[in-house]
């Protein structure tokens, strides 16, 4: 399968250890909660193929911070896009992924 990767200002963003940002595996969307101004910059999302050995670089995306404090209303709602149906070998993992969003 695909990998999604995000490069911010230039160099590669470490999320290992970062709780404020994930990058989902199943779609390469980057999410950031409670943005902070060290979170301003250019934002650029690499996808590689390894079985092809090739990667594609996408347009940076410039991230600002809003300093007139409007946020724009977004409703509560958990984010899901689960398969019908996952099959997993006993004793394997499994990662399903779920986001909350909303103000």
């Amino acid at each position: 399968g695909l990998s999604y990767t995000w490069i911010f200002n230039n160099n590669t963003l470490s999320l290992q250890e970062d709780s404020r940002r994930f990058v989902s595996q199943e779609t390469g969307n980057l999410y950031i909660a409670k943005v902070e101004p060290s979170d301003v910059g250019n934002y650029t999302c690499v996808v590689t193929n390894p079985k092809a050995e090739q990667s594609v670089w996408g347009p940076p995306t410039p991230l600002t911070l809003r300093t007139d404090g409007v946020m724009g209303e977004y409703e509560p709602k958990i984010e899901v896009r689960f398969p019908e149906a996952t099959y997993a070998a006993k004793g394997s993992s499994v990662k399903l992924e779920c986001f909350a969003l909303g103000k």
